[in-house]
This record gives structure tokens, sequence and C-alpha cells, in this order.
């Protein structure tokens, strides 16, 4: 196995290989600039707050991208922002075209809409010429019961021929690598409601129906060519539904954007054969995190502890303890280690490095170093120093506050770095 800096060398080569294909994919929406349009002529675009003249600010941006599962992805993308009369951001469309020699050409649409700081709502629409797709609605609504009340759902249709599995426990070894794709259907709802200052409980109820399909990856094994059902529960399709119950006790300044304040949650889901499911186990968590500013929120140190434990028999794969992506070990791919529980600890550093005002939007500009230690385990008793995983790496972040974050990540783990590309804080 090649060196963490050779690898790294070799990747960023690669990457460098890829900008002439965002720069050429990028050129035809090399348009940024702000205009005024007529209310009227915008009856597709909800802005029930907007004036006569809406503000649209337009701001071209080149896609590149690389994650293990995913590989180097290169594109563009156009960010559409509506503001209010009050020179906010309203709406957000992202109209989004991206090459990736696994899923071929794929067209997005990303849009958000703010209705108030109490409502939103958010879409994806996306689709490749090869295996993969992402249909998703998701709305928040906190208006109801003099605000005491919060309602989320979330529904989605997805296929991603990128998944990837090695085994179960901590120590999977990279060549046991298989490739598939997950192409499910299923929703999260959940409705919270405060009582106290700062505590909420919160009911919820969530399902999926999971089918496991060949994926879009050449030259790695298909998981049902290595793996049988009796060693891998679910990999021939799984349906999970499963309520919830949570305790939230939540001191943050801002649900998207915080800068001070803390945040606990402890959580239980059932799964349940009289409700749909394909076996019955519990999942366990509890998660807690701070951010305490410094110097008017120019630094801001943020923690992250979580841990997860799901107890049952015959749990399909991807239902049980899972680390690796984005969100949790960013120096790996999704899924990356699949076990009965995991114990997941981030550290992060965000620091403002300047205010900067790109076609009359205003944005603060973050670099954030940052820490990522976390292990699978069969229960955290078991757990073993050696195997936990440290992943040091930096972020780079635009913030349009209150709401908006777009975020890059490079993360180092033992397999090779990890480049994530996206929106909102990792946590």
């Amino acid at each position: 196995m090649l060196h963490t800096s050779a690898m790294l060398r070799i990747h960023m080569r690669k990457m460098l290989k890829t900008m002439a294909i965002a720069a050429i994919m990028s050129f035809g929406l090399l348009a940024g600039c702000t205009s005024y349009i007529p209310r009227e002529d915008l009856s597709l675009v909800p802005c029930e707050s907007c004036g006569e003249k809406v503000k649209l600010v337009t701001i071209p941006l080149p896609v590149i991208a690389s994650s293990p599962n995913e590989g180097i992805t290169a594109g563009a993308l156009s960010a559409l922002l509506f503001h209010n009369t009050n020179d906010e951001i309203s709406t957000l469309l992202a109209p989004q075209v991206n090459y990736n020699s696994s899923f071929g050409v794929t067209a997005s649409l990303y849009g958000a809409h703010y209705v108030s700081p109490d409502r939103n709502m958010e879409f994806n629409l996306s689709q490749s010429t090869k295996v993969n797709h992402d249909y998703e609605f998701k709305i928040r609504d906190t208006t109801m019961l003099d605000k005491k009340l919060e309602l989320n759902a979330f529904v989605f249709k997805l296929s991603d021929g990128s998944s990837r599995f090695f085994g179960f426990q901590a120590k999977s070894p990279e060549q046991q690598e298989t490739n598939y794709a997950n192409d499910e259907v299923g929703f999260n709802i959940s409705a919270g409601y405060q009582f106290a200052r700062h505590f909420q409980v919160l009911l919820g109820d969530r399902f999926r129906d999971v089918n496991v399909r060949h994926g879009a990856v050449s030259g790695v094994p298909y998981i049902k060519d290595r793996f049988s059902e009796d060693e891998i529960p679910g990999i021939n399709g799984f349906t999970a539904h499963t309520p919830r119950l949570a305790i939230i006790h939540n001191t943050l300044d801002n649900k998207d954007t915080p800068t001070f304040g803390g945040y606990v949650k402890l959580s239980i889901e059932q799964s349940l054969k009289a409700l749909g499911s394909s076996a019955d186990y519990r999942h366990y968590e509890a998660e807690i995190k701070g951010f305490f500013p410094l110097d008017n929120a120019r630094y801001i140190s943020v923690f992250r502890f979580v841990y997860n434990q799901t107890l049952g028999h015959k749990v399909p794969f991807l239902e049980r303890s899972i680390l690796g992506g984005e969100t949790t070990l960013r120096g790996y791919g999704r899924n990356r280690f699949i076990d009965n529980s995991y114990f997941l600890c981030n550290l992060e550093e965000r620091i403002r490095f300047f205010r900067w005002e790109v076609f009359n939007v205003t944005a603060d500009w973050e670099v954030a170093p940052f820490v990522d230690m976390g292990a699978v385990m069969e229960s955290l008793d078991k757990a073993e120093f050696k195997n936990y995983e440290v992943n040091p790496g930096i972020g780079f972040r635009a913030i349009v506050r209150p709401n908006i974050v777009g975020r890059v990540d490079l993360g180092i783990g033992k397999d090779g770095p990890a480049i994530f590309v996206g929106l909102g804080y990792p946590f």
C-alpha cells in the first residue's frame, strides 16, 4: 500500500487534470451579476415578502470534488439568490451539471425557500445517465402553538451506485471492498414540543424500503458475488419502519449557523416487524455538541461526541451503527465502518478569515482545521484504542447568515484523502 503522502500527491495530480473539464463545463455559467426583475415575471419563484422589483444575484461556481466512494467529479453550478424587501435571501436555486466517470453526466436542481425564520422548504432533483438519481423534499415549520411545536418532514427516492461494503467490525480490510447500489424510497417525520425554556420532547417515525442492485463502479466486485444473505443480513433488500422518541436540550443561538451554546440529545428508535420492518431491533444514541466563540465569534471552537448502539438479531447491514463520510469520519467514504455500535469525537476550530461582499452578497469566509476520531465496536465496553481512526483535515466554508453554508472539507484517512463538497455544516 502506498504511503498516505504519496497517495495524496497522486490524488492531487488527478484533481488538477479534472480542472480543465470543470473549466469547460463552467464556461457557459460564468455570468455572475446582480439584476432586478419585475415580480410578475417570477410567477414560478415563491417570494411572498418580495417587492415589485426582485433583486436576483447570480453566482457561478466550478465544482471539483473527490471522495473514496465516488471518485472525482467535475462540473459547474450557478447559484441564483432571490432577495426580499429586507435584502435577505428568500429563495435559492442552484442548477448544476457534473461529470463522473462512473455515473456519466448528472443534471440536478437544488432549491430552498425561506418563507420566514420559522418556516423553510428544500428540494433536490438529480438524475445521472448511469444508475444514480436523488429526489428529495424537506420542510420545517415552527409557527404553531406559540412557536413551541416544531414539525419536520423529509421524503426521498434515491439510488447511489457508489456504495461500498468492506465487512463488519473496525478492522474490515480494504481488500474486502465491494460495490452496490442502494435503491431506496422512504420518509422521516417528527414533531417536537418545547417545554421549560430549552427542552424539547420529540416523537418521530422513519421508513425506508431498500433494494440492493449492481453498482456503477467498474473494477470493484459486486457485494452479492462475495457475501451471502446469511453473512450480511439485508443484501437482498429490506424494509425498516422505526418510531422514535428523543429528549433534547438546546441553547444554540441559531439552528443552521450557530456561534455559541450547547446541544444534547438522547434518542431511542424501535424497529418492529408488526409495522412492516424486516427485523426487530433498537437504536440508542446520545449526542452532545458545544460552541465556544472568541473575539466576537471570529474564532469558534466546536466539539461533538456521539455514542450509537444497535441491538437486535438479523439487523440489516445498512441499519447498524455506521461511520464514514462527510458528517462523521471525513477521511473515509460513506459507510466505511459498520458494527453494532460506535463512538465518535469531532473537534473543529472555525476561523473567520474575512467578510467579503461578492455580487452584492455579504459572506463570511471560514477556514476550519479539524480532527475526527471514532471507531465501531460490538459494544462500548469492548472498545480498543488501537481500533480508533484519527482523521485530521481542513475545511473551507462560505456563510451567508443566517441560514446558508457552502463547504469543502478535506480529510485524511488510512485509505488516502477524501474531499467532500456540500451545503450546511457537517454538525
